[in-house]
């Protein structure tokens, strides 16, 4: 699991100091946090050493991304689908990650009790990626029968190891990085990191698809052989951290009580109704998000390379937009933001519905690509304004326990969906809706289908609409700085038009992505011309 924080801007931060404190344990251990102890704080970074460990923190973006993109995604679900996975082994495979987060709550009293975060980090990262070299020797250690059960056991070690390390470098990051650079800094670091992947990505799936064509019997030692890699790539990746000095964190009286911490937050109206967007929200993209590479690998016999090719394109756009949200969150709200992309995002998840009709079709592929293209795009805000809105609206002094809980009805949500889609995708196989629409002349009749929902099917139509209602949740929250639909549409239109030419010369390309946000200006700006007296007030 990639250590660099997935959100810089949410560093952890830490309670104000109310007093003196007795000598944390961490400090009595280290007597005075000498620099030559092993992996020990400072008492202070000078310049030089905080330059010197920005550029560690670069090359450690690479060799975790490199990690990360060899050993999960498509990769991973193919070759737990060669292990003979069910659709439930592959919602408890995308449930793992998210559940695991909420180890992040105890890791924050581990933080405030060791006081030593990079050793936390080092030690608790080493057993997270060790079970790469675990999972990858599988096929060759064990038989078939159980080795899914092997699997989803590493992988839960890895996922709560992993979350332990990234509480604790959030924290570290926050004090490390200077806060005139922090934003910068990590798009940087993450546009280097995307680009490695990006290309890793295209070679690992050529690599799969060579192996399969010439070793056919022997799918899975192809996928150990990632793997393998990609615990190389995070040991490489641990020395980087190794490398990276600590500033010692600042001391204060207590930490709040597990049970204050939890319950705090829940008082604030506001606030709830930010977690109760952000459950829906979070319940019904994990419903249908899991299944999609599912879906292309055995329904629509999509290859490894096609399907890693529209993943990258997607990160691409994701990229490219990153900059484009992250201004407008500024200029406008968060909230404007998630009013724009969500429809989007769910737009996009309906439409994998019509990806068959009732099997491909000449449609099936460019379709697929509009798709992951609008995916990226809309799912760069929401990844975005999803956690700032959180940020934002936590009071001043408050943000560790908002944010913690926020982090956990979040994971919680998005834990249990697909558990759900994979115990009941067994139960859709059997069920079928089907839209026909027939012409009936003296010469004959045309049938034309227009709709088949089959299986994974019901889970895209039903995200869809538990999408919606998160929507109208969204609806009730306040935010300073909102602005009707219409404004950020025209905002973003004169926007993506600029930035779209430094993506490509190919105008049916450039089409493509502005096509979804020029339809829906003109949509509100027909709906907003209607003479059908006064708008209401905007919420909030």
């Amino acid at each position: 699991m990639n250590n660099g924080p997935e959100k810089p801007n949410h560093p952890a931060e830490h309670p104000a100091d109310d007093g003196a404190a007795p000598p944390p344990l961490g400090q009595r251990l280290h007597a005075g946090g000498r620099s030559g102890s092993w992996l020990s704080p400072q008492e202070k970074l000078t310049d030089q050493e905080i330059q010197t460990g920005l550029s560690w923190i670069l090359r450690d973006g690479i060799a975790s991304q490199a990690m990360v993109t060899l050993t999960s995604g498509a990769f991973l679900i193919a070759f737990a689908l060669q292990l003979g996975a069910s659709n439930l082994v592959i919602g408890l495979l995308a449930a793992i990650g998210p559940l695991a987060q909420l180890m992040q709550l105890p890791a924050i009293y581990v933080i405030e009790l060791l006081r030593n975060r990079r050793r936390i980090v080092v030690v608790s990262a080493c057993v997270s990626r060790l079970c790469w070299l675990f999972i990858g020797l599988i096929p060759f250690l064990f038989p078939v029968r159980p080795a899914l059960g092997l699997l989803l056991g590493a992988l839960v070690v890895n996922a709560a190891a992993g979350a332990v390390s990234g509480c604790g470098w959030n924290s570290w990051m926050h004090d490390m990085v200077p806060q005139k650079i922090l934003g910068r800094f990590f798009s940087r670091r993450m546009q280097i990191a995307v680009a490695i992947g990006t290309v890793l990505s295209l070679a690992a799936a050529g690599y799969l698809d060579w192996w399969q064509t010439r070793l056919p019997g022997h799918a899975l030692q192809g996928y150990s052989l990632l793997f393998v890699f990609g615990f190389v790539a995070g040991l490489i990746g641990i020395w980087f951290i190794c490398r990276i000095p600590e500033p010692r964190m600042v001391a204060h009286l207590r930490a709040p009580a597990l049970g204050e911490l939890i319950l705090r937050p829940f008082h604030d109206e506001n606030f709830r109704k930010v977690m109760v967007f952000m459950a829906s929200w979070s319940f019904a993209v994990n419903l249908a998000s899991p299944f999609f590479l599912v879906y292309m690998l055995k329904r629509l016999g999509m290859s490894m390379t096609f399907v890693i090719g529209i993943t990258v394109l997607s990160q691409a756009v994701h990229v490219v937009f990153l900059k484009i949200w992250g201004r407008f969150t500024d200029r406008f709200s968060n909230k404007s933001v998630l009013a724009l992309c969500c429809p989007l995002f769910l737009l996009s998840i309906l439409a994998f519905t019509f990806t068959t009709l009732p099997e491909k079709y000449f449609l099936t592929v460019p379709l697929l690509v509009g798709i992951y293209i609008v995916m990226g795009f809309s799912n760069a805000g929401v990844m975005l304004a999803t956690g700032n809105i959180g940020l934002k609206l936590a009071p001043p002094g408050q943000a560790t326990a908002y944010l913690a809980t926020y982090t956990m009805v979040t994971s919680l949500a998005s834990g249990i969906a697909p558990i759900l889609g994979g115990i009941f995708a067994d139960f859709f196989t059997l069920r079928q809706i089907t839209w026909t629409i027939q012409y009936s002349s003296p010469s004959g009749v045309i049938s034309l289908p227009a709709l088949n929902l089959t299986q994974w099917d019901f889970f895209f139509a039903i995200a869809f609409l538990i999408g919606f209602y998160a929507l109208h949740r969204l609806a009730m929250v306040r935010e300073v700085g909102e602005v009707e639909e219409k404004v950020i549409l025209q905002e973003l239109a004169t926007e993506i038009k600029l930035q779209i030419r430094t993506i490509s010369t190919i105008v049916g390309l450039r089409q493509m992505i502005v096509f979804p946000v020029v339809f829906l200006h003109r949509l509100v700006r027909k709906k907003g011309n209607k003479p059908h007296g006064k708008k209401p007030p905007a919420q909030g």
